[in-house]
């Protein structure tokens, strides 16, 4: 009886230690000509952890640079044409041949250090799809509560001229509006766009995330509109050394920063 007992612990403390690996998140070292850099990825995304770990085992970060750099907001890498890459050139528009499903998580936000997937814009990509493998780093910078206050005005307006835009489009579209007149064809956007813009709730930063922007930085102008699906444990030095180098008014590194290699190191 005793054996028994031992065996069914045993098996117990099996499966348990399974599910523990199972739900640990996985860590890849991004080795560049600057330094390397550790990030760790997130399970609650993942689809976007899982592509960056099978690009990476399958070497294609390797050799690619940081195409666009902003000092205080971001590194930029990903694209595969920016290998060999030319003097004169500017990069950002390639990938792997598809892209991936927005998981944009509530619970992430863009706090110094956050890996998030680099995508299209709004009107070109309204479900907000992810490139396949360009990726940017937030190094971002510290803000006062009046600065978070301008930065929630900021992205209500382009939310809300957002709306106006859409709404007038698809009116002009239709066929029976042909026969308004324009101040008729005003009204009737502006009465759609009322509804539209008071049912949609303002762009609000909560305490909680104000403390983290203001203590230890990010941007937090770009928060529900992209995908986070890791941030960095170790290496920001490295993060912030990129985002110094001088660069082109196309946001291209004057001196080329390269990837070396990524690697799953857990």
């Amino acid at each position: 009886m005793k054996l028994k007992k031992l065996a069914f612990l045993t098996t117990i403390l099996a499966a348990f230690s399974i599910n523990t690996m199972a739900i640990k998140e996985p860590t890849v070292a991004i080795k560049t000509s600057e330094g390397t850099i550790k990030v760790k990825l997130y399970n609650d995304t993942p689809r976007h952890r899982d592509n960056f770990i099978k690009l990476a085992k399958a070497k294609f970060f390797n050799g690619i640079i940081f195409h666009r750099v902003i000092k205080n907001f971001m590194i930029q890498s990903g694209d595969p044409d920016s290998r060999n890459p030319k003097a004169d050139s500017t990069y950002g528009e390639g990938g792997p041949g598809y892209d991936l499903p927005a998981e944009i998580v509530n619970t992430h936000f863009h706090k110094r250090g956050v890996l998030a997937a680099a995508r299209e814009g709004d009107k070109t990509n309204p479900e907000r799809k992810s490139s396949g493998s360009q990726f940017y780093i937030v190094q971002g910078k510290k803000f006062t509560n009046a600065e978070l206050d301008a930065v929630e005005k900021k992205v209500s307006d382009r939310f809300r001229m957002g709306i106006i835009q859409k709404i007038f489009e698809e009116e002009k579209a239709k066929p029976e509006n042909n026969a308004l007149s324009a101040e008729e064809f005003k009204n009737t956007v502006n009465l759609k766009v009322e509804a539209a813009v008071n049912s949609a709730p303002p762009f609000k930063i909560y305490e909680e995330r104000r403390e983290v922007y203001k203590k230890t930085g990010g941007s937090p102008h770009l928060d529900g509109s992209y995908t986070i699906f890791g941030e960095v444990i170790e290496g920001m030095d490295v993060v912030d050394k990129i985002a110094a180098t001088p660069t082109n008014p196309k946001d291209r590194p004057l001196k080329d920063i390269f990837i070396l290699n990524v690697k799953v190191i857990r």
